[in-house]
């Protein structure tokens, strides 16, 4: 059994009871320096090793049948080391102590209910994740990584323009040293006064920003493209028949500009995408699409389907926007999907709609076709200008295939 116990700002004095018995009873203490140096008990003292994730199983390994005490920050099954340890040797063999998290304290000093609070960590994650969070009227509570993380977070919302945006920087939450400043995002200057940091941000467009919508159907102006890219009106139907649900792992082949797996991972943070593209030039323009959309976590695979898509993990859901003519790759995506998992492809040219018409009559599913037609200038007047009819094709692959 492993112990983890929370511990914050102020120490082994902010310990309840039974946090301090469980370091007591320890054999080895394992933790950051600066955990091992809060707690005044004599016991094998051993810091993390780095990186932490690969050297882990060998460390508890080396101390097994000891009474191992883990110290983190606060609340440990909050983006901390407990969940690490429940996932890697089963929760059952974990027990954990918590401390109040950063995240309460910070809502408590501002009177904010924390429920109606967005949270997001810049701890060992790509800042531009925040970008995904950031709408009018939304709270946010951003887990600093040092005492630069204010002045990322103020340069991020300022440039994506928010810079009206209140920020109020805590840091050393609980303790004797706790400090709050409050500035502007545009107006924010300096480090915080400490690494233990979290920065709370009232979201406030400046006068022009466009706020992106959190339903899927992003502008197209939202993307960076070459002309490869999944219409708004079309990327929202085909969203709908992929039917993104938490957790869930999306093949988006053919991605183009990647606007799929883009707006795929902007369900949830637990979503999970890979955008397979052949051409160089767009998958470095989906790289800079996701980042600047909030999703680095975007896997990209620069290759030609169905080659490129040997190795990667069991899609719930795969997307086939483009080389859906291509020898076998209908084939592979279809006998890599998990059963229960949805197969939509859309087509444009008529040699890929004849392809999708014959796996639908094999298949079965749901075959649709989308006309579009937008007000443009005809001389003086208005009149409509139809673009390009999109048939798209989607199945759920039946637990017995």
């Amino acid at each position: 059994m492993i112990t983890v116990v929370g511990i914050g700002a102020d120490g082994w004095d902010g310990l309840p009871a039974a946090s301090r018995r469980a370091v007591e009873a320890a054999d080895v203490l394992v933790g950051g320096p600066r955990h091992l140096e809060l707690v005044p008990v004599n016991a094998e003292r051993v810091a993390w090793p780095s990186p932490l994730l690969p050297a882990l199983p060998d460390l508890l390994h080396r101390y097994a049948g000891r009474a191992i005490c883990v110290l983190a920050s606060g609340d440990p099954m909050f983006y901390g080391i407990g969940t690490t340890l429940a996932r890697l040797v089963g929760a059952e063999n974990v027990r954990v102590l918590p401390q109040v998290s950063s995240l309460s304290l910070a809502c408590a000093r501002l009177g904010w209910p924390v429920e109606q609070v967005e949270t997001v960590s810049l701890v060992g994650r790509p800042p531009e994740a925040l970008h995904a969070a950031v709408a009018p009227g939304r709270r946010l509570v951003v887990l600093g990584a040092d005492a630069g993380s204010p002045s990322v977070v103020a340069d991020l919302l300022t440039r994506a323009g928010y810079g009206p945006s209140e920020l109020t920087v805590l840091s050393d939450l609980g303790a004797p040293t706790e400090d709050v400043r409050r500035a502007t995002a545009g107006t924010w200057t300096g480090p915080a006064p400490s690494p233990l940091n979290v920065i709370a941000v009232a979201c406030a467009a400046a006068p022009g920003t466009e706020p992106l919508p959190a339903t899927p159907g992003l502008p197209d102006t939202a993307f960076e493209h070459d002309g490869q890219l999944t219409k708004r009106e079309v990327r929202g139907v085909t969203l709908s028949r992929l039917a993104p649900q938490h957790g869930e792992l999306l093949w988006d082949v053919g991605a183009g500009a990647g606007s799929i797996a883009i707006e795929w991972l902007r369900v949830h943070p637990t979503c999970a995408a890979v955008a397979v593209e052949s051409r160089a030039n767009r998958a470095d323009a989906i790289r800079r699409n996701a980042d600047r959309l909030g999703v680095p976590s975007l896997r990209i695979v620069t290759g030609r389907a169905p080659d490129a898509l040997t190795g990667l993990p069991t899609p719930d859901a795969v997307f086939v926007g483009g080389g859906a003519t291509a020898p076998g790759l209908l084939e592979r995506c279809w006998s890599a999907l998990r059963p229960g998992g949805r197969l939509v492809a859309n087509a444009v040219t008529l040699e890929t709609e004849a392809v999708v018409a014959a796996w639908y009559g094999r298949l079965g599913g749901d075959l649709v076709r989308l006309a579009l037609q937008r007000a443009a200038p005809v001389g003086g007047f208005t009149g409509w200008r139809a673009a390009m009819p999109v048939t798209i094709w989607s199945v759920t692959k039946g637990d017995a295939e």
